[in-house]
């Protein structure tokens, strides 16, 4: 009945739904809530309680729920408060408030028109036709007759009246719950005089129920009646498909028949050959995976083989073989269930042995005795060692190099002072227990040897440790050029592969057999021997057999060989190393880089270790003040030493290390203070107790001014009984120039030279030595300046007066070193850097202030007989007898003046020096013939000015060098003329004495 139901022509109830619920419509038939008289009234007598909890099948049935609540919605949107009613159904409600104004038009929202629809007409016009088509065909199956809308709404009227429990889809009379209900046991109790109501009752339940199937009966035929169409049609549609399988069975009976006979005829003997080349082939790979199998079993033994002759890198390239066929090719073999995981403890293993190993070769290299040869020992074994590091990513095997190149310095400064300390018999070792102690116990010449031995074991070391992190470094960058070339021959090959596919148009036949394409077949029984045995044989151990002869293997022992060369190339080391680049290296180019520069860093580590050592040694023998103590022939000689250190090992490892350099130039610097103090000290000493009288000049002084001449600025080397043959000379002779000087120049000069050498033999202190020496040179001007100009030796040295002869040989000492001050700036101009040149400002300084001075010491000379002339002229008397007693005392100072500075200072200076004085003779001259109103008239007195002028003229040019001078003494009568005030201004306001 449900096929039919399903299948029916005839219009059905569900498809009618629609069309009875419109008539019945819920909100406009309200029917009331009613109720059938109880047939079983309950019984007044009982408890209560259990009378209400118990179901009735009649006063259930229209029980009220919130399902019967109804709302009429015009009138809950209805507002009674409104004056009038609103037209609008939305608008109504709204209360007092609302103003309602004109919507704008949205400006987003197009007009439809009709148009808009016009493609939507054109998709669905098919449509509509197939529609209008179908509906022709087949009518409308709602077309009712109004007689069976008739009988349908009686039919649903009687089915009302059954109890809507017995149209539960879980309705059972099993359920106690369900029979109670249904057949309540008060009308079955027949006991208290009751009966006949009992039976009464029962009677009624009992029609009531028939009743009840006698509406399901009726409702039931009248279904059938309805889809008896259906019914009849399923029946005549079943013969006809019985028919219809018949022939079809007997169609396919036919085909396979047909079938058979091409199969026997045409297939079978292909098909037969397929499978004999399908058994072959499976033999052959059962064959090629039972001779891999025999392979990996001796994996282990291999591998011990190899560890026992330190090949690690074999062994872990097995290994890594081996793991790779263990998951590809002989995956859930259960007798190597267990070899995965040996094999990855086997290469843990390996990775502890190989860096012991590396430190053990570490060790073993760095601590060998320190010789002349710098040989790489065990060269192989350094290569082997860091081709399986490099493998394995144990990239921290150089931390422990670096870790052994300290200890290995440390030790090489402890037992060279060890041994040096063992052959100094002075050294009690018992007394003195610790070893810095027994090393500050050694002298300056004892202590540098120890220092040359320990440097030169630094030397040895160091290109001990370069020639080793040069084979490091080679393999690295072998290991890098691989992988590139590796990646480009990828390339090459993947750009060929990708023409060759697109150059290719297979067809292939998917015939299938036994769950295979015979193309599959064809094309594995070609490359899959080849395949499986080259595997095989690259993973083979070195000690496993060779290839046999069957004729399957033949062609793979050739693919073996060919597969090999593809996978390593030969690489040659500096060392003359050949070595076998793995593709296998799981380094990326990145890293490779990184790690070949960490091997550079680690020789600049290397020089950096030995500077840092060199340090604390000497810091640990400048803790007594040792090194601040060396003289200044001591402390060159070590830091020539130490530059001499410091140039080779930048020269062994490219790269210059600072902290020796540092600490030379931390003692260059306490160096040059004290250097410069003691010279200091030593040149004022000699300014306080000089008494400013012409000195002897010794020969060696005179050897070291011609030294200078010939363009070298250093102390000469003391020439042995020839110096002591020679008598020191009276004056300094400079480039044929006489300089008459004191002790204290001649000491100075030869202290600027050791400045000078200094900056020679420690070029790092240049410019310390250049702005001492600016001091040093200040100084000497600045007391001299105080001690004669301002005549302070009288009360330092205890002189009586400071007479024109101190004068004139203080300007001549320091003319002589304002001569050599541009050599001084040229020596030191060629050992600086350009950026440095500003410093040589503190030379034209100097110069201007030596220059300076000199011109003061002129003044003062001037200055000394202005004042003579002043005393004299003044009184001055035109009378006779001729010459006057003035002019005679002028004449005799103009002499003894001549005699103090003729022997001191040049010719020219001399005569200079004479023109002011004879200018200032004149002007006071002039003044006093002013005042006594003598003019050149021609009288007497005339006469004897003009004899007296005379006098004076005659001697003046008969004085030595003067007789040239142009004295033009006819000025002297030119009365109108002004008197020259400034005068004052050239020969100053100096006190002192005429002598």
């Amino acid at each position: 009945m449900a096929s039919s139901h399903s299948s029916s022509p005839v219009p059905q109830r569900s498809s009618s739904d629609v069309f009875f619920k419109k008539e019945v419509d819920p909100t406009k038939h309200i029917r009331p809530v009613q109720s059938l008289p109880d047939v079983c009234p309950k019984e007044p007598t009982g408890d209560s309680n259990s009378l209400c909890v118990a179901p009735s099948l009649v006063t259930d049935q229209h029980r009220w729920t919130i399902y019967h609540s109804k709302v009429n919605l015009p009138a809950a949107l209805n507002d009674p408060r409104l004056a009038k009613r609103e037209s609008d159904f939305f608008t109504k409600t709204w209360g007092l408030d609302f103003v309602d104004t004109e919507v704008i038009p949205s400006f987003y929202l197009p007009q439809i028109n009709k148009e808009h629809f016009t493609v939507y007409q054109q998709e669905i016009s098919q449509r509509e036709k197939i529609h209008e088509r179908c509906k022709k065909i087949c009518p409308p199956k709602d077309t009712f007759d109004r007689t069976l809308l008739h009988t349908h709404d009686k039919s649903r009227t009687d089915l009302e009246q059954v109890p809507k429990i017995f149209m539960k889809p879980d309705f059972a009379l099993d359920d106690s719950l369900t029979f109670n209900s249904v057949l309540p046991w008060s009308h079955f109790n027949t006991a208290g005089g009751k009966g006949n109501r009992d039976a009464a009752s029962s009677k009624l339940l009992q029609e009531k129920l028939s009743h009840y199937l006698d509406i399901v009966e009726v409702n039931i035929a009248h279904q059938i009646s309805l889809r008896s169409e259906a019914f009849f049609h399923a029946m005549t549609s079943q013969h006809e498909l019985q028919d219809y399988l018949k022939k079809t069975s007997q169609a396919v009976k036919m085909l396979r028949d047909k079938i058979a006979q091409i199969d026997k005829v045409m297939c079978e003997g292909s098909l037969h050959i397929l499978r004999l080349a399908l058994t072959r082939n499976n033999c052959v790979k059962v064959y090629n995976k039972l001779k891999l199998m025999a392979t990996v079993h001796q994996t282990q033994p291999t591998v011990q083989v190899l560890l026992s002759t330190s090949e690690f890198v074999g062994a872990l390239d097995l290994i890594a073989t081996t793991q790779e066929v263990l998951q590809q090719e002989l995956q859930g073999i259960h007798s190597f269930r267990h070899l995965g995981s040996q094999l990855c403890e086997l290469e843990k293993l390996i990775d502890k042995m190989m860096i012991a190993e590396f430190s053990t070769y570490s060790h073993s290299d760095l601590n060998r005795p320190l010789e002349d040869d710098c040989q790489i020992l065990e060269e192989e074994r350094l290569v082997s060692l860091v081709f399986g590091l490099l493998k394995q990513r144990k990239l921290n095997f150089l931390e422990i190099y670096s870790e052994e190149m300290i200890i290995t310095a440390k030790n090489i400064i402890k037992q060279c002072v060890i041994n040096k300390v063992s052959q100094i018999e002075d050294i009690d070792t018992d007394v003195v227990l610790k070893l810095a102690d027994q090393m500050r116990m050694l002298n300056f010449l004892q202590w540098f040897d120890l220092l040359k031995d320990i440097f030169s074991k630094f030397t040895i070391f160091l290109q001990r440790v370069k020639a080793t992190l040069n084979i490091i470094h080679s393999v690295v960058l072998s290991v890098l050029d691989k992988n590139q070339r590796t990646r480009e021959l990828e390339e090459i090959s993947q750009q060929k592969n990708a023409a060759k596919d697109n150059s290719l148009d297979t067809e292939v036949a998917y015939l299938i057999h036994e769950g295979m394409f015979i193309s599959d077949a064809f094309s594995e029984s070609e490359l899959t021997p080849i395949a499986i045995d080259a595997t095989s044989q690259r993973n083979a151990s070195p000690n496993s057999e060779p290839c046999s002869s069957d004729s399957v293997s033949e062609p793979e022992c050739t693919t073996d060989s060919s597969s090999s060369k593809e996978q390593t190339s030969s690489s040659v080391t500096p060392g003359a190393v050949d070595i076998m680049v793995n593709e296998d290296m799981k380094l990326t180019d990145l890293e490779l880089g990184k790690l070949a520069n960490n091997v550079q860093e680690l020789l600049y580590s290397a020089s950096d270790i030995c500077h840092d050592r060199a340090v604390k040694f000497l810091m640990s023998r400048a803790k007594d003040g040792f090194l601040e103590k060396l003289n200044s022939t001591e402390f060159i000689t070590l830091s020539r030493l130490m530059e001499t250190f410091i140039l080779e090992t930048e020269q062994i490892c490219g790269r210059k290390s600072m902290s020796l350099l540092g600490a030379l130039q931390s003692q260059a610097n306490k160096f040059v203070n004290r250097f410069h103090e003691e010279r200091k000290t030593k040149l004022s000493l000699l300014l306080d107790n000089e008494r400013w009288k012409q000195a002897d000049v010794p020969a060696e002084f005179q050897d070291l001014v011609d030294s200078i001449a010939d363009g070298k600025i250093a102390l000469p080397e003391k020439k042995s009984g020839a110096t002591e043959e020679r008598k020191p000379a009276e004056v300094l002779i400079v480039e044929g120039q006489q300089y008459a000087v004191v002790g204290t120049v001649l000491l100075l000069i030869r202290i600027i030279l050791e400045y000078c050498q200094c900056v020679d033999n420690i070029p790092s202190v240049t410019t310390d030595m250049l702005t001492r020496l600016s001091d040093l040179l200040k100084y000497f001007n600045s007391r001299s300046c105080q001690l004669v100009l301002g005549a302070g030796a009288l009360q330092v040295v205890g002189l009586k007066t400071i007479t024109t002869k101190n004068l004139a040989l203080s300007s001549r000492c320091l003319q002589l070193i304002v001569h050599y001050i541009p050599v001084i700036r040229a020596h030191f101009e060629a050992r600086l850097q350009p950026k440095q040149y500003s410093m040589l400002r503190h030379f034209d300084h100097i110069t201007k202030d030596y220059h300076d001075h000199i011109a003061e010491i002129s003044a003062k000379l001037v200055a000394i007989m202005d004042s003579l002339f002043d005393k004299l002229l003044s009184k001055y008397e035109v009378k006779a007898p001729v010459p006057s007693a003035c002019f005679r005392n002028i004449c005799k100072q103009m002499a003894k003046m001549h005699e103090a500075i003729f022997d001191l200072l040049p010719e020219e200076q001399t005569q200079m020096l004479f023109l002011r004085i004879n200018a200032s003779y004149k002007l006071h001259l002039k003044k006093q013939l002013s005042h006594l109103n003598v003019i050149n008239d021609g009288g007497p007195q005339n006469g004897l000015v003009t004899a007296d002028v005379a006098f004076y003229t005659g001697n003046l040019q008969a004085l030595k060098g003067l007789k040239d001078l142009d004295l033009n003494m006819a000025e002297i009568w030119e009365q109108k003329r002004a008197l020259l005030v400034q005068n004052q201004v050239l020969i100053g306001n100096f006190p002192c004495t005429e002598k």
